[in-house]
């Protein structure tokens, strides 16, 4: 299987897993209990709860993005391979 054909490489899919990682635990830290119509509870409006975890989930879902944009690095030759293009020959010019 020829490894250029590929989208992805191996460190786009480790990005993409730290990012859904860090959306997990925004996530997380955006639950808790909630009010109810007999008792109010103030953690519900907590920095927390309103800007902390918000931006803790923006923040993995931009590094997720980041991780579909990346584009891999080719190892093996940087520039374009001329060894395997086809070179022109006399009688194919006519």
């Amino acid at each position: 299987m020829d490894r250029r054909n590929f989208a992805f490489d191996r460190v786009n899919f480790i990005l993409l897993a730290a990012g859904m990682v860090v959306v997990i635990i925004g996530f997380l830290l955006m639950s808790g209990p909630g009010s109810t119509e007999t008792v109010f509870n103030p953690d519900v409006f907590s920095a927390r709860r309103i800007k902390v975890a918000p931006l803790v989930s923006l923040v993995g879902f931009l590094f997720m993005v980041y991780a579909i944009v990346r584009r891999p690095i080719d190892k093996h030759n940087n520039d374009k391979d001329l060894t395997n293009q086809p070179t022109p020959h006399s009688n194919d010019l006519d």
